[in-house]
């Protein structure tokens, strides 16, 4: 696996980059779809790569240990073979899900148990395990396991959860180092910078990861409840410290102003829910700000869902139309709404890349956000 930079914007820290690996290339930035439970809900994988153009999705560790299972996708030959995705993924470490059942687990020195949310049994999730669960994934980026804060989270509780997220991550190396991946292709294990919204708890976790001179690093509990302020904050002041020259991948963000601001930060690498789940509930992005398709408003107007749009879904389709499919309840009308938008995120990228190459992205950035977060 290799990353290369191809051009730096100036004068914001956004980067256009190219990451290698066994299963194609991606260029950055880049935001990955988000593939729990083996699929992007309700989009065809044929629909992800001719639609919405995606060069990476992801996978989660939790929900896939889970259901099917890693024996399953062992005797499949892996979550590509299973799925048929043949682009590259990544596979998170289940460490957020286990955050986010809080009444359900219980964390300390030798892992986190759980409860599962299926069926109430058991589980151990600890650092080793989680590291020999993604080999069986097979995913081309798999991450450490590490424990997310909450927010709130008081400095103590950050400070001694960020502590217990380096020792996990010192036993993930030394696993990851110790195995071979089981697929014959090379996968490449990303760290988590934590420290909740404290500055020196991120300058110090920043530092620590990238000390493993890691292929790529990431950035985790943020997007949790905190305000738009800390996490542009706490982003610009850990890509000062992770090395240029590696890709960084915030965790869980965001909307797309969450994208562009942070592009214009320095990271390299975005996933998140809000594309899908929005759409499921109506609610599209354009150019010119966000739009619930199911307001009375849009009853009778036959324009495009987004007129700006170069997708062939996004033009297709009317306004009018797809309203009428959410009054129906067709299932139509979300399919289509998850694949306008995550064409939307994946257009923005593609334009920010060739914006960040050309030396104009700062004011194409400032100009655009002003408008995407507007109510239509």
């Amino acid at each position: 696996m290799k990353f290369d930079l191809i051009a730096q914007d100036t004068p914001s820290k956004a980067r256009a980059g190219r990451l290698e690996t066994a299963h194609g290339t991606i260029e950055t930035p880049i935001f990955m779809p988000v593939g729990t439970i083996a699929s992007v809900k309700g989009v065809h994988q044929h629909e992800l790569t001719q639609d919405i153009k995606a060069q990476i999705i992801l996978g989660n560790t939790y929900h896939l240990y889970l259901r099917p299972g890693t024996d399953i996708l062992e005797k499949a030959g892996g979550l590509h073979k299973f799925n048929g995705f043949d682009k590259p993924m990544l596979t998170d470490s289940g460490g957020y899900q286990v955050f986010s059942l809080a009444h359900r687990r219980k964390i300390k020195e030798e892992g986190a148990t759980f409860s599962s949310h299926i069926d109430g049994s058991k589980h151990l999730f600890s650092p080793e395990g989680v590291m020999d669960i993604q080999r069986k994934i097979g995913a081309d980026i798999i991450m450490a396991f590490d424990e997310c804060t909450p927010y709130p989270c008081d400095y103590k509780y950050a400070k001694r959860s960020m502590h217990l997220t380096h020792r996990w991550l010192k036993r993930c190396w030394n696993r990851f180092e110790s195995t071979q991946p089981l697929y014959g292709y090379e996968q490449a294990l990303f760290p988590i910078v934590q420290g909740s919204v404290y500055k020196d708890l991120r300058k110090q976790s920043a530092q620590v990861i990238a000390s493993y001179d890691s292929v790529g690093n990431a950035i985790g509990g943020l997007s949790v409840g905190e305000p738009h302020e800390d996490l542009y904050e706490m982003t610009d002041i850990v890509c000062s410290i992770l090395p240029k020259e590696k890709p960084r991948y915030l965790m869980g963000v965001g909307t797309p102003v969450n994208l562009l601001e942070c592009i214009a930060l320095g990271v390299d690498m975005f996933d998140c829910v809000l594309p899908t789940r929005n759409a499921r509930h109506g609610l599209i992005y354009t150019r010119e700000g966000k739009i619930n398709i199911k307001n009375n408003k849009w009853k009778d107007d036959f324009s495009p869902l987004d007129p700006a749009a170069t997708n062939h879904t996004s033009t297709f389709y009317s306004k009018a139309y797809v309203r009428h499919l959410f009054q129906s309840k067709e299932l139509l009308g979300p399919q289509i709404t998850s694949i306008h938008n995550l064409a939307f995120y994946l257009d923005l990228m593609r334009e920010a890349r060739e914006r960040i190459k050309d030396g104009s992205f700062l004011t194409w950035k400032n100009d655009l956000v002003t408008k995407l977060d507007r109510r239509l």
